[in-house]
């Protein structure tokens, strides 16, 4: 009897946290950030290390800009789980943007950690978008004397380009604009709208003609 109630009491609390959990994933889906993260948090006392949990807090922090907070989460999550590319690009991402919000000093501090991260995921898995353009980026806005280099952007736009076509012919595009090469840019942008025809080819397009080249003509005719 006392065994049977034991089990009971430890499935009638599975159940709870259960709920508990996809409660809290419901409101965060709802983007109602800080009702599931009050949820999520008490959850993960009842399941601690719940892969994720953690990642929602996680996300949540970071939705919210707390780098702090999120890099502890992130961190936490890629050494439990060291072959995760997500894990690491999430690391790296929150590491990234604790860098544009602290001073030119800390964040050259900061920059190893955030390559190696972005390069871990990478090298994880070879289809990770993700990580890839957040390399492009990267090695485009840094200056040449602290890592910068075109070469190896140009490096990881050549691998989206052979996993995305769309994805390769933007980024590229994206170093032509940065380097005001705007013709070739041109080029890049309108190979990424015929074969994306989404809103993403389209506003890259549209700003390069309307903004960069100054053409409204093409700007309105890209619009119709």
């Amino acid at each position: 009897m006392k065994k049977y109630i034991l089990f009971l009491l430890l499935f009638s609390q599975c159940m709870f946290s259960q709920t508990l959990f996809e409660k809290a994933e419901k409101l965060y889906k709802e983007k109602k950030f800080e009702e599931a993260k009050v949820l999520f948090e008490s959850y993960l006392k009842t399941v601690p290390n719940h892969l994720k949990t953690i990642e929602y807090l996680g996300d949540i922090a970071g939705n919210s800009k707390k780098w702090d907070v999120a890099i502890t989460y992130y961190k936490k999550l890629k050494q439990q789980i060291p072959n995760s590319a997500t894990y690491w690009f999430k690391y790296g991402g929150a590491l990234g943007m604790k860098a544009k919000s602290v001073n030119k000093f800390k964040a050259v501090g900061m920059i190893s950690d955030i390559e190696t991260a972005f390069l871990t995921a990478a090298k994880l898995d070879k289809k990770h978008l993700e990580s890839r353009w957040a390399l492009v980026v990267l090695y485009i806005e840094l200056p040449g004397i602290i890592g910068g280099s075109e070469t190896k952007a140009a490096k990881y736009a050549d691998e989206l380009l052979a996993i995305s076509k769309v994805e390769g012919y933007l980024a590229k595009g994206y170093i032509d604009v940065y380097y005001k090469r705007y013709k070739a840019a041109e080029v890049n942008l309108i190979k990424a709208h015929q074969l994306g025809k989404s809103a993403i080819t389209y506003t890259k397009l549209f700003d390069l003609y309307m903004y960069k080249l100054k053409d409204k003509d093409k700007a309105q005719n890209i619009k119709k």
